[in-house]
């Protein structure tokens, strides 16, 4: 006898709530791994460098709060069971990547963004659209947006303080998910996006993260 509960179109949709609430105001689920940058000491670093290293983590966490939101936005219209799965399984991923760079930024005493809930709702509509048009453009559209966030992690791994080492561990550690994101939405069926898409979100991104270092 099968113990998998089956939920409803309202079921997943408390369900979705549930998760933003906990993405944007409370303590998201994690899968409870080893924090990246375990035993690693504070670095000695100026006012002007620790600001910098905050900004660039600040630009991060919004991106993990939007991946949340286009996971969460996939699930809820994806068609196929093990696709909506596999949506859920990385944004357990996710959820660990936001939990770090939360309190990377406490350690460096400044804050997220205060624009995560403008960031959360349009990436929550641009992932159902995804989700709507079909699995294979879905998974298309989730390896795109992992291979342009390994691409701006490689850019914050170099621009970062080369003594900030604890903020470095965390950004090696979220590079390899996403590459791994990547790969498993691909094999799962995904498509390579058309080209006026792939531009559209690589405008849409350098907009977010360019606003959130500072906002």
């Amino acid at each position: 006898m099968s113990t998998t509960r089956t939920y409803s179109p309202a079921d997943r949709l408390v369900i979705q709530l549930d998760q933003a609430l906990r993405t944007l105001f409370g303590q998201p689920r994690t899968t409870g791994r080893p924090h990246p940058a375990e035993g690693i000491p504070e670095a000695e670093m100026s006012e002007a460098e620790r600001r910098h290293a905050a900004g660039l983590m600040r630009v991060d966490h919004a991106g993990e709060v939007c991946a949340q939101a286009l996971y969460q936005g996939q699930a809820l219209t994806a068609r196929l069971d093990n696709v909506r799965e596999s949506m859920q399984r990385a944004a357990e991923e996710e959820n660990d990547h936001l939990e770090w760079c939360e309190g990377r930024l406490q350690e460096l005493d400044s804050r997220t963004s205060l624009l995560n809930p403008v960031w959360y709702l349009g990436s929550l509509v641009i992932g159902a659209l995804a989700g709507a048009a079909g699995d294979k453009w879905s998974l298309g559209f989730v390896a795109e947006t992992e291979k342009q966030v390994v691409r701006h992690l490689e850019d914050h791994l170099r621009r970062l303080p080369p003594q900030d080492q604890r903020s470095k561990m965390i950004l090696e550690q979220m590079k390899v998910d996403e590459e791994r994101h990547a790969t498993h939405a691909l094999a799962g069926g995904g498509v390579k996006l058309p080209a006026p898409i792939r531009l559209a979100m690589r405008i849409t991104s350098r907009v977010m993260t360019r606003t959130a270092y500072w906002i």
